[in-house]
């Protein structure tokens, strides 16, 4: 494969490789286990927030998650999520 042929990321790595010299890790699984706990973290870490709701919806979000047996934090949570990664798909 020529250089022509390479993504611009994989053009970035070629070109470290090729002018910085780069040296190995030496506790390369140690490394590679705190940079995947960190991650795991990251991906897992949750933040609080504040929003207001209408209040019908509200409560058709707990009448939800009471037959779902979540909290309803839970559920609002998990709607979010779902929506964000293209799970949820609209019936329009």
């Amino acid at each position: 494969m020529t250089k022509n042929n390479y993504t611009k990321e994989e053009l970035e790595i070629v070109n470290y490789i090729e002018n910085n010299n780069p040296k190995s890790i030496p506790n390369l699984k140690e490394e590679l286990g705190l940079l995947t706990k960190s991650v795991k973290h990251k991906l897992n870490a949750k933040k609080q927030i504040n929003f207001r709701i209408n209040e019908n919806d509200l409560e058709k979000l707990k009448a939800r998650a009471i037959q779902e047996w979540i909290p309803y934090q839970t559920l609002l949570n998990s709607i979010i999520h779902k929506y964000l990664n293209w799970y949820l798909i609209s019936k329009g």
